[in-house]
Protein backbone atom coordinates (compact mmCIF):
# COMPACT_ATOMS: atom_id res chain seq x y z
CA UNK A 1 0.00 0.00 0.00
CA UNK A 2 1.36 3.11 -1.07
CA UNK A 3 1.22 5.76 1.86
CA UNK A 4 0.11 10.02 1.18
CA UNK A 5 3.88 10.78 2.30
CA UNK A 6 5.15 8.59 -0.18
CA UNK A 7 2.72 9.41 -2.76
CA UNK A 8 4.53 13.40 -2.03
CA UNK A 9 7.57 11.72 -3.28
CA UNK A 10 7.14 11.83 -7.14
CA UNK A 11 4.57 14.32 -8.70
CA UNK A 12 1.14 13.45 -11.59
CA UNK A 13 3.59 15.05 -14.01
CA UNK A 14 6.33 11.96 -13.58
CA UNK A 15 3.33 9.37 -12.98
CA UNK A 16 2.00 10.24 -16.25
CA UNK A 17 5.50 10.41 -17.55
CA UNK A 18 6.14 6.78 -16.58
CA UNK A 19 2.77 5.51 -17.38
CA UNK A 20 3.14 7.24 -21.07
CA UNK A 21 6.70 5.81 -21.11
CA UNK A 22 5.79 1.88 -20.51
CA UNK A 23 2.61 2.81 -22.99
CA UNK A 24 5.24 3.55 -25.58
CA UNK A 25 7.46 0.26 -25.16
CA UNK A 26 4.12 -1.62 -25.39
CA UNK A 27 3.17 -0.06 -28.35
CA UNK A 28 7.07 -0.89 -29.64
CA UNK A 29 6.09 -4.58 -28.77
CA UNK A 30 8.22 -4.95 -25.95
CA UNK A 31 6.55 -7.38 -23.02
CA UNK A 32 4.77 -6.44 -20.13
CA UNK A 33 6.95 -9.04 -17.76
CA UNK A 34 10.46 -9.83 -17.18
CA UNK A 35 13.19 -7.99 -15.75
CA UNK A 36 13.23 -5.85 -19.15
CA UNK A 37 9.24 -5.53 -19.11
CA UNK A 38 7.75 -2.05 -19.90
CA UNK A 39 6.15 -1.93 -15.95
CA UNK A 40 9.49 -2.40 -14.39
CA UNK A 41 10.34 1.39 -14.34
CA UNK A 42 7.07 2.23 -12.68
CA UNK A 43 6.92 -0.89 -10.21
CA UNK A 44 10.81 0.62 -9.25
CA UNK A 45 9.16 4.23 -8.86
CA UNK A 46 6.45 3.06 -6.62
CA UNK A 47 8.22 0.55 -4.75
CA UNK A 48 11.50 3.38 -3.49
CA UNK A 49 8.59 5.96 -3.55
CA UNK A 50 6.51 3.88 -0.96
CA UNK A 51 9.91 3.38 1.33
CA UNK A 52 10.78 6.78 1.10
CA UNK A 53 7.30 7.57 2.64
CA UNK A 54 7.62 5.07 5.49
CA UNK A 55 11.59 6.28 6.18
CA UNK A 56 9.71 10.22 6.88
CA UNK A 57 7.89 8.67 9.39
CA UNK A 58 10.23 6.89 10.47
CA UNK A 59 12.64 10.12 11.31
CA UNK A 60 9.80 11.41 12.82
CA UNK A 61 9.48 9.16 15.58
CA UNK A 62 13.24 8.47 16.03
CA UNK A 63 14.54 11.99 16.15
CA UNK A 64 17.67 12.74 15.53
CA UNK A 65 18.13 10.01 13.81
CA UNK A 66 18.76 10.73 10.12
CA UNK A 67 18.87 9.75 6.92
CA UNK A 68 22.46 8.25 5.68
CA UNK A 69 22.20 7.68 1.82
CA UNK A 70 20.98 4.42 0.17
CA UNK A 71 21.37 0.79 -0.72
CA UNK A 72 21.15 -1.86 -2.96
CA UNK A 73 19.06 -4.62 -3.72
CA UNK A 74 17.37 -6.66 -6.17
CA UNK A 75 13.74 -7.95 -5.52
CA UNK A 76 12.32 -10.70 -7.39
CA UNK A 77 7.96 -9.72 -8.75
CA UNK A 78 5.43 -10.25 -10.83
CA UNK A 79 7.24 -8.29 -13.54
CA UNK A 80 10.77 -9.68 -13.06
CA UNK A 81 13.89 -8.64 -10.99
CA UNK A 82 13.67 -5.29 -10.33
CA UNK A 83 16.90 -3.27 -8.85
CA UNK A 84 16.04 -0.80 -5.92
CA UNK A 85 17.54 1.66 -3.57
CA UNK A 86 16.19 1.58 -0.35
CA UNK A 87 16.75 4.53 1.95
CA UNK A 88 18.93 4.00 5.10
CA UNK A 89 19.35 5.30 8.08
CA UNK A 90 22.12 6.54 10.43
CA UNK A 91 20.97 4.75 13.52
CA UNK A 92 20.18 0.99 11.09
CA UNK A 93 16.55 0.75 12.87
CA UNK A 94 14.40 1.92 9.79
CA UNK A 95 13.00 -1.77 8.78
CA UNK A 96 10.50 -1.29 5.83
CA UNK A 97 7.58 -2.41 5.72
CA UNK A 98 6.60 -3.31 2.06
CA UNK A 99 9.87 -4.96 1.53
CA UNK A 100 11.73 -5.91 4.47
CA UNK A 101 15.63 -6.12 4.61
CA UNK A 102 16.17 -9.90 3.89
CA UNK A 103 13.08 -10.46 1.52
CA UNK A 104 13.77 -11.17 -1.74
CA UNK A 105 10.61 -11.67 -2.82
CA UNK A 106 7.30 -9.09 -3.04
CA UNK A 107 5.48 -10.33 -0.38
CA UNK A 108 4.44 -13.96 0.49
CA UNK A 109 2.80 -14.43 -2.99
CA UNK A 110 5.30 -16.15 -4.98
CA UNK A 111 5.34 -19.13 -2.45
CA UNK A 112 1.52 -19.06 -3.04
CA UNK A 113 1.59 -18.81 -6.01
CA UNK A 114 4.27 -22.12 -6.12
CA UNK A 115 1.63 -23.98 -3.67
CA UNK A 116 -1.47 -23.32 -5.72
CA UNK A 117 0.33 -24.12 -9.08
CA UNK A 118 1.45 -27.60 -7.54
CA UNK A 119 -2.25 -28.05 -5.94
CA UNK A 120 -3.10 -27.84 -9.66
CA UNK A 121 -1.27 -31.08 -10.13
CA UNK A 122 1.84 -29.07 -12.02
CA UNK A 123 5.27 -30.78 -11.90
CA UNK A 124 7.96 -29.18 -10.39
CA UNK A 125 9.52 -28.65 -14.35
CA UNK A 126 6.49 -26.59 -15.25
CA UNK A 127 6.59 -24.92 -11.75
CA UNK A 128 9.89 -24.10 -12.37
CA UNK A 129 9.70 -22.91 -16.07
CA UNK A 130 6.46 -20.85 -15.10
CA UNK A 131 8.57 -18.79 -12.67
CA UNK A 132 11.15 -18.37 -14.86
CA UNK A 133 8.91 -17.22 -17.64
CA UNK A 134 6.78 -14.76 -15.18
CA UNK A 135 9.68 -13.82 -11.93
CA UNK A 136 12.76 -13.98 -14.35
CA UNK A 137 13.86 -16.18 -11.23
CA UNK A 138 15.70 -19.91 -11.05
CA UNK A 139 14.39 -22.50 -9.08
CA UNK A 140 15.89 -25.86 -9.20
CA UNK A 141 13.60 -29.14 -7.94
CA UNK A 142 15.28 -28.84 -4.01
CA UNK A 143 14.26 -25.25 -3.69
CA UNK A 144 10.46 -26.06 -4.86
CA UNK A 145 10.47 -29.16 -2.53
CA UNK A 146 11.83 -26.99 0.45
CA UNK A 147 9.22 -24.65 -0.58
CA UNK A 148 6.55 -26.90 -0.52
CA UNK A 149 7.40 -28.89 2.46
CA UNK A 150 6.79 -25.67 4.33
CA UNK A 151 3.60 -26.02 4.54
CA UNK A 152 4.25 -29.57 6.32
CA UNK A 153 3.77 -28.02 9.79
CA UNK A 154 0.18 -27.00 8.82
CA UNK A 155 -0.51 -30.55 7.91
CA UNK A 156 0.47 -31.81 11.05
CA UNK A 157 -1.80 -29.15 12.91
CA UNK A 158 -4.70 -30.26 10.58
CA UNK A 159 -4.28 -34.24 11.07
CA UNK A 160 -4.74 -33.58 14.89
CA UNK A 161 -7.33 -31.20 15.13
CA UNK A 162 -10.73 -31.61 17.02
CA UNK A 163 -13.39 -32.37 15.59
CA UNK A 164 -17.03 -31.84 16.16
CA UNK A 165 -18.78 -34.00 18.60
CA UNK A 166 -21.33 -35.10 15.90
CA UNK A 167 -21.53 -35.51 12.27
CA UNK A 168 -25.45 -35.91 10.87
CA UNK A 169 -23.37 -37.18 7.94
CA UNK A 170 -20.30 -39.06 6.63
CA UNK A 171 -18.74 -40.12 3.75
CA UNK A 172 -16.00 -42.77 3.74
CA UNK A 173 -14.13 -44.17 0.44
CA UNK A 174 -10.16 -44.78 -0.56
CA UNK A 175 -8.23 -43.69 -4.04
CA UNK A 176 -5.92 -45.29 -5.21
CA UNK A 177 -1.88 -43.96 -6.40
CA UNK A 178 0.99 -44.89 -7.30
CA UNK A 179 4.31 -43.79 -5.22
CA UNK A 180 7.86 -44.49 -5.58
CA UNK A 181 9.02 -46.61 -2.55
CA UNK A 182 12.47 -48.29 -2.04
CA UNK A 183 13.01 -48.23 -5.98
CA UNK A 184 10.07 -49.42 -6.42
CA UNK A 185 6.54 -47.92 -7.60
CA UNK A 186 3.69 -49.52 -5.09
CA UNK A 187 -0.10 -48.96 -4.99
CA UNK A 188 -0.63 -46.64 -2.04
CA UNK A 189 -4.24 -46.57 -1.19
CA UNK A 190 -5.39 -43.12 0.05
CA UNK A 191 -8.59 -43.37 2.73
CA UNK A 192 -10.91 -40.03 2.58
CA UNK A 193 -13.35 -39.50 5.30
CA UNK A 194 -15.77 -36.25 4.43
CA UNK A 195 -18.22 -35.17 6.96
CA UNK A 196 -21.45 -32.57 6.73
CA UNK A 197 -22.08 -31.06 10.04
CA UNK A 198 -25.11 -29.76 11.79
CA UNK A 199 -24.17 -26.47 10.48
CA UNK A 200 -24.80 -28.23 6.55
CA UNK A 201 -21.14 -27.23 6.25
CA UNK A 202 -18.71 -30.21 4.62
CA UNK A 203 -15.67 -30.54 6.03
CA UNK A 204 -12.95 -33.22 4.53
CA UNK A 205 -12.30 -34.93 8.37
CA UNK A 206 -9.31 -36.76 7.63
CA UNK A 207 -6.81 -38.38 4.85
CA UNK A 208 -4.95 -41.28 5.91
CA UNK A 209 -2.40 -43.48 3.82
CA UNK A 210 -1.99 -47.20 3.35
CA UNK A 211 -0.49 -50.06 1.10
CA UNK A 212 -3.96 -51.03 0.39
CA UNK A 213 -7.98 -50.89 1.29
CA UNK A 214 -9.36 -52.73 4.17
CA UNK A 215 -11.67 -53.14 6.55
CA UNK A 216 -8.84 -53.31 10.00
CA UNK A 217 -7.44 -49.92 8.20
CA UNK A 218 -10.86 -48.37 7.72
CA UNK A 219 -11.25 -49.46 11.82
CA UNK A 220 -8.08 -47.44 12.39
CA UNK A 221 -9.68 -44.40 10.27
CA UNK A 222 -12.63 -44.01 12.53
CA UNK A 223 -10.80 -45.05 16.36
CA UNK A 224 -8.89 -41.91 14.90
CA UNK A 225 -11.95 -39.97 14.58
CA UNK A 226 -13.29 -40.57 17.76
CA UNK A 227 -9.78 -40.11 19.32
CA UNK A 228 -10.20 -36.40 18.10
CA UNK A 229 -13.54 -35.75 19.57
CA UNK A 230 -16.31 -37.12 17.19
CA UNK A 231 -18.80 -39.24 19.47
CA UNK A 232 -21.24 -39.71 16.67
CA UNK A 233 -22.07 -40.24 13.48
CA UNK A 234 -25.95 -40.44 12.12
CA UNK A 235 -25.63 -41.51 8.76
CA UNK A 236 -22.12 -43.11 7.04
CA UNK A 237 -21.81 -43.32 3.67
CA UNK A 238 -19.90 -46.27 2.22
CA UNK A 239 -18.35 -48.49 -0.46
CA UNK A 240 -19.28 -52.59 -0.63
CA UNK A 241 -15.90 -53.35 1.08
CA UNK A 242 -16.28 -56.73 3.39
CA UNK A 243 -16.15 -55.85 6.90
CA UNK A 244 -16.49 -52.02 6.00
CA UNK A 245 -19.88 -51.85 8.12
CA UNK A 246 -18.71 -53.79 10.87
CA UNK A 247 -15.61 -51.79 11.49
CA UNK A 248 -18.06 -48.56 11.07
CA UNK A 249 -20.60 -50.35 13.83
CA UNK A 250 -17.46 -51.52 16.11
CA UNK A 251 -16.77 -47.46 16.89
CA UNK A 252 -20.45 -45.94 16.65
CA UNK A 253 -22.56 -48.55 17.57
CA UNK A 254 -25.36 -46.41 16.52
CA UNK A 255 -24.71 -44.95 13.27
CA UNK A 256 -26.98 -46.42 10.20
CA UNK A 257 -24.49 -47.85 7.11
CA UNK A 258 -25.66 -46.76 3.68
CA UNK A 259 -24.04 -48.49 1.07
CA UNK A 260 -23.77 -46.23 -1.73
CA UNK A 261 -25.64 -47.07 -4.98
CA UNK A 262 -23.41 -45.15 -7.68
CA UNK A 263 -20.92 -48.09 -6.44
CA UNK A 264 -23.80 -50.50 -6.72
CA UNK A 265 -24.88 -49.87 -10.39
CA UNK A 266 -21.38 -49.84 -11.37
CA UNK A 267 -20.60 -53.08 -9.89
CA UNK A 268 -23.65 -54.85 -11.40
CA UNK A 269 -22.97 -52.90 -14.77
CA UNK A 270 -19.68 -55.11 -15.07
CA UNK A 271 -22.25 -58.57 -15.88
CA UNK A 272 -23.71 -56.80 -18.52
CA UNK A 273 -22.93 -56.31 -21.99
CA UNK A 274 -23.60 -52.63 -23.76
CA UNK A 275 -26.28 -53.96 -25.47
CA UNK A 276 -27.99 -54.20 -22.75
CA UNK A 277 -26.52 -51.88 -20.56
CA UNK A 278 -29.00 -48.84 -20.78
CA UNK A 279 -31.67 -51.16 -20.19
CA UNK A 280 -30.35 -52.52 -17.51
CA UNK A 281 -29.93 -48.91 -15.60
CA UNK A 282 -33.23 -47.98 -16.38
CA UNK A 283 -34.52 -50.47 -14.40
CA UNK A 284 -32.18 -50.22 -11.35
CA UNK A 285 -33.23 -46.71 -11.47
CA UNK A 286 -37.02 -47.96 -11.17
CA UNK A 287 -35.51 -49.44 -7.61
CA UNK A 288 -33.72 -46.39 -6.26
CA UNK A 289 -36.10 -44.35 -6.80
CA UNK A 290 -39.36 -46.01 -5.51
CA UNK A 291 -40.83 -43.84 -3.19
CA UNK A 292 -41.33 -46.09 -0.41
CA UNK A 293 -39.47 -49.18 0.41
CA UNK A 294 -42.55 -51.47 -0.50
CA UNK A 295 -42.62 -50.03 -3.98
CA UNK A 296 -38.60 -50.48 -3.96
CA UNK A 297 -38.81 -54.07 -3.42
CA UNK A 298 -41.60 -54.34 -5.65
CA UNK A 299 -39.15 -53.25 -8.57
CA UNK A 300 -36.77 -55.32 -7.12
CA UNK A 301 -38.67 -58.36 -7.20
CA UNK A 302 -39.50 -57.09 -11.15
CA UNK A 303 -35.90 -56.11 -11.84
CA UNK A 304 -35.10 -60.11 -10.50
CA UNK A 305 -37.92 -61.67 -12.61
CA UNK A 306 -36.61 -59.69 -15.91
CA UNK A 307 -33.05 -60.42 -15.84
CA UNK A 308 -32.14 -63.42 -13.30
CA UNK A 309 -31.72 -66.19 -16.01
CA UNK A 310 -29.71 -63.94 -18.42
CA UNK A 311 -27.93 -62.18 -15.47
CA UNK A 312 -27.98 -63.83 -12.28
CA UNK A 313 -24.62 -62.36 -10.84
CA UNK A 314 -25.45 -58.90 -11.51
CA UNK A 315 -29.00 -59.45 -9.77
CA UNK A 316 -27.29 -61.51 -7.50
CA UNK A 317 -25.19 -58.43 -6.24
CA UNK A 318 -28.26 -56.51 -5.38
CA UNK A 319 -30.07 -59.07 -3.26
CA UNK A 320 -27.30 -59.48 -1.72
CA UNK A 321 -26.63 -56.14 -0.84
CA UNK A 322 -30.45 -54.78 -0.12
CA UNK A 323 -30.27 -54.37 3.13
CA UNK A 324 -27.59 -51.74 2.88
CA UNK A 325 -28.71 -50.54 -0.07
CA UNK A 326 -31.90 -50.18 1.18
CA UNK A 327 -31.15 -48.06 4.50
CA UNK A 328 -32.15 -44.32 2.81
CA UNK A 329 -36.03 -45.43 2.19
CA UNK A 330 -36.07 -45.37 6.28
CA UNK A 331 -35.57 -41.12 5.80
CA UNK A 332 -37.13 -38.54 4.43
CA UNK A 333 -36.93 -37.77 0.70
CA UNK A 334 -34.59 -34.81 1.78
CA UNK A 335 -32.71 -36.81 3.55
CA UNK A 336 -32.24 -39.63 0.72
CA UNK A 337 -30.91 -37.05 -1.55
CA UNK A 338 -28.08 -36.36 0.46
CA UNK A 339 -27.20 -39.88 2.03
CA UNK A 340 -27.97 -42.77 -0.60
CA UNK A 341 -24.66 -41.85 -2.61
CA UNK A 342 -21.24 -41.00 -2.17
CA UNK A 343 -21.50 -38.13 -4.62
CA UNK A 344 -20.22 -35.77 -2.39
CA UNK A 345 -16.73 -37.39 -2.23
CA UNK A 346 -17.06 -38.38 -5.51
CA UNK A 347 -16.84 -34.86 -6.56
CA UNK A 348 -14.24 -34.59 -4.55
CA UNK A 349 -12.54 -37.15 -5.71
CA UNK A 350 -12.80 -35.70 -8.83
CA UNK A 351 -11.03 -32.48 -8.33
CA UNK A 352 -7.99 -34.78 -7.17
CA UNK A 353 -7.93 -36.86 -10.44
CA UNK A 354 -7.41 -33.59 -12.24
CA UNK A 355 -4.48 -32.86 -9.87
CA UNK A 356 -3.11 -35.96 -10.42
CA UNK A 357 -3.62 -37.79 -13.71
CA UNK A 358 -0.67 -36.19 -15.58
CA UNK A 359 1.82 -36.75 -12.48
CA UNK A 360 2.46 -40.62 -13.29
CA UNK A 361 4.00 -42.25 -9.79
CA UNK A 362 4.36 -39.49 -6.66
CA UNK A 363 8.28 -39.56 -5.33
CA UNK A 364 7.01 -40.48 -1.99
CA UNK A 365 4.37 -40.89 0.47
CA UNK A 366 4.77 -37.49 1.99
CA UNK A 367 4.12 -35.83 -1.67
CA UNK A 368 1.03 -38.01 -2.52
CA UNK A 369 -0.06 -36.63 1.30
CA UNK A 370 1.05 -32.84 0.34
CA UNK A 371 -0.64 -32.82 -2.99
CA UNK A 372 -3.83 -34.15 -1.33
CA UNK A 373 -3.65 -31.38 1.08
CA UNK A 374 -3.32 -28.99 -0.91
CA UNK A 375 -6.22 -29.88 -3.71
CA UNK A 376 -8.48 -30.77 -0.52
CA UNK A 377 -7.68 -26.99 0.48
CA UNK A 378 -8.06 -25.13 -3.04
CA UNK A 379 -11.40 -27.79 -3.50
CA UNK A 380 -13.43 -26.77 -0.16
CA UNK A 381 -13.26 -23.39 -0.44
CA UNK A 382 -15.70 -23.83 -3.49
CA UNK A 383 -18.50 -26.10 -0.92
CA UNK A 384 -21.71 -24.82 -0.02
CA UNK A 385 -24.23 -26.32 1.93
CA UNK A 386 -27.53 -28.08 0.56
CA UNK A 387 -30.26 -25.67 -0.12
CA UNK A 388 -32.72 -27.97 1.57
CA UNK A 389 -30.44 -27.96 4.95
CA UNK A 390 -32.57 -26.03 7.00
CA UNK A 391 -35.63 -28.77 6.61
CA UNK A 392 -33.32 -31.48 6.83
CA UNK A 393 -31.63 -30.54 9.69
CA UNK A 394 -35.08 -30.01 11.43
CA UNK A 395 -36.22 -33.61 10.39
CA UNK A 396 -32.87 -35.04 12.11
CA UNK A 397 -34.11 -32.86 15.14
CA UNK A 398 -37.22 -34.27 15.42
CA UNK A 399 -36.01 -37.78 14.88
CA UNK A 400 -32.70 -37.61 17.04
CA UNK A 401 -33.14 -34.48 19.35
CA UNK A 402 -30.95 -36.57 22.01
CA UNK A 403 -27.87 -37.58 19.81
CA UNK A 404 -27.87 -34.21 18.58
CA UNK A 405 -27.32 -32.54 21.50
CA UNK A 406 -31.16 -31.02 21.37
CA UNK A 407 -33.53 -32.31 24.12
Amino acid sequence: MITMSAKNKFNKEELEQLFEGALEQLKSTKKLEGSDGAFTPLLKKLLEASMEGEMDAHLKDSRPNRRNGKGSKKVKTSFGEVPLEPPRDRDGTYEPEILPKRQRSLGPALEQKILSLYSMGMSYRDIASHIKEMYDMELSPAQLTAITDRIWPEIEEWRSRPLDQVYPFVWLDALFYKVRQDGQIKSMAAYLVLGMNVEGEKDLLGIYLSQSESATFWLSVLSDLQARGVEDILIASIDNLKGFREAIQAVFPATDIQLCIVHQIRNAIRYVPFTDSREVVRDMKSIYKANTLEQAELALENFEDKWKKKYPAMVRSWKNNWEGLSTFFNYHPEIRNIMYTTNSIEGFNRQIRKATKTKGALPSERALLKLLYLVSIRTTRKWSRPRSWTKVINILIITYPERLGIT
